[in-house]
């Protein structure tokens, strides 16, 4: 895996003209929602604490969008303002007390946002990633995966989209972007450096793994979290079980998949129209091959039975991380090849919504929405729409945590209002799926942090595919669920 910095810092290179303007009237807009009356925003209660959240969520956004600064800079101006103005350890004047102030955020669980186990997963895969390189795993692995997809750049591309698409489906979507892009090294050895054919394979990875988690219910963690609250016995209690759950989104996420590859190979289209698949790289065979795939195959074994062992992916992370640097396939040296920078970029992502719900104001404002005066039609399109928007720029997984109760409660009092729309489990197995089909932005998932820490993809590609395939994915993911609600498939 690549660990060039896609977007250097200021230290590195001369200030563009342009970007510091964006970047100070980035500063303005942000000083000025920061300061407005709190009934401009209509959310009843809204507090001191949580309008500076919406600021820094309004800074975050735009600096995210316009890249005026490095990403991973973003990421940390966010959490020194939060320590420095929101939290129990906030300078004297950012201080206040009493119901209109707010509570104060722990200091403690922002910087938390640091070692979120999440960003344990992250180091896994890249040192899973080091030690395949260094060991030639990566090489071998390459070789015998895309052999079946022939020679055709485009074969190669629906290779690469499928291997990925399949693995997500049970093994952690980050775990399966970071073992994916291990296998691009040598692929990009056979491709000539001009075309878009690099960023095609590259973006096929994230686009593939944010689609492939949508088939099963250990996907991806919102669908888990919404057939929790479908299937519990003191609530719906509906019993969706994990083959009724893939009757009908397996298909889906296949067809996603295929028209993924439409969009890739036709926005990034390959200089060349073949790729001698011959790859370059030595492969090891002394006992450092033996460790690096033994361990592998442990740590995606487990990946894969997290519901069986009781051990959940951040964990098993651990193991390739403690075994490889005991055994000394990696060094010291090699971890400098991490790519630190994304690691900041997505704890950025992470604080953020630890502010939304820590704060308060992403309960304030949802229920500030009167949801029990619309149809159920207004219902199903602006809770996916939320759900698509948060899911963009904070953890799918915190959006869908957040969302998936309140709208549980709320649908449930509608009681058979729902009915034209296939019922409450389309609302809340649609707040999954739009979070899966969040992926415009690095910061919106995992994989797509990953893929973009390689240096080779633009905020503007990934922007563009994300949101055709996040479009296409929503329509048809809902025109699916409202089916399959009706037919009693639900």
């Amino acid at each position: 895996m690549s660990t060039q910095t896609h977007a250097p810092g200021w230290g590195q290179q001369p200030v563009r003209p342009k970007k510091l303007i964006a970047f100070i009237i980035i500063i303005l807009i942000t000083a000025v929602v920061w300061n407005l009356p709190s009934a401009v925003f209509d959310i009843q209660g809204l507090t001191v604490v949580q309008q500076r959240v919406i600021a820094l969520l309004v800074f975050a956004t735009l600096a995210w969008v316009t890249e005026c600064i490095p990403s991973w800079a973003t990421s940390l101006a966010i959490i020194t303002t939060m320590c420095l103005s929101i939290s129990n350890n906030s300078l004297p004047f950012f201080k206040g007390e009493g119901e209109v102030f707010g509570s104060l955020i722990s200091s403690k669980e922002i910087m938390a946002t640091f070692a979120n186990p999440v960003i344990i997963l992250f180091l896994g895969g890249f040192i899973l990633a080091i030690a395949a390189r260094n060991s030639g795993l990566d090489v071998f692995l390459a070789r015998h995966l895309l052999r079946p997809f022939g020679k055709r750049s485009e074969m190669v591309l629906l290779g690469f989209i499928l291997i990925t698409g399949i693995f997500s489906m049970f093994i952690s979507n980050t775990a399966t972007a970071a073992m994916m892009l291990t296998f691009l090294a040598p692929v990009f050895a056979a491709l000539p450096p001009e075309g878009k054919g690099r960023i095609a394979l590259t973006l096929s990875i994230p686009i593939a793994a944010n689609i492939g988690g949508m088939a099963t219910p250990i996907g991806t963690p919102p669908n888990a979290i919404a057939l929790q609250a479908l299937n519990n016995p003191a609530g719906l209690n509906l019993g969706i079980g994990f083959g009724q759950w893939m009757a009908f989104m397996l298909p889906l996420s296949l067809i996603l998949l295929f028209v993924g590859w439409l969009l890739l190979k036709k926005l990034f289209p390959f200089s060349k129209k073949t790729i001698e698949l011959e790859i370059k790289g030595t492969v090891h065979h002394g006992w450092r091959m033996k460790v690096v795939s033994i361990t592998f195959g442990v740590t995606v074994l487990m990946w894969l039975f997290d519901r069986i062992t009781g051990v959940d992916a951040n964990t098993v992370a651990l193991i390739p991380i403690g075994v490889f640097a005991i055994t000394g396939v990696i060094t010291g040296k090699d971890l400098q090849s991490v790519d630190w920078s994304v690691i900041w970029m997505v704890a950025g992502g992470f604080a953020l919504g630890l502010g939304l719900n820590a704060s308060g104001l992403a309960g304030a404002a949802i229920e500030s929405i009167p949801f029990g005066q619309w149809s159920p039609v207004v219902i199903l399109i602006i809770s996916g729409l939320i759900c698509y928007l948060l899911s963009n720029f904070i953890s799918n997984t915190a959006t869908a945590a957040l969302l998936v109760p309140i709208l549980a409660v709320v649908c449930t009092g509608m009681g058979d209002r729902l009915g034209a729309i296939g019922g409450v489990s389309t609302v809340l197995i649609g707040i999954a799926l739009s979070a899966s089909s969040a992926m415009c932005l690095p910061i919106s998932t995992p994989p797509n942090a990953i893929a973009y820490s390689t240096g080779l993809v633009a905020q503007k590609d990934m922007l563009k595919i994300g949101l055709l395939v996040g479009i296409i994915g929503l329509t048809l993911s809902y025109t699916v669920l409202v089916i399959a609600g009706r037919l009693g498939m639900l």
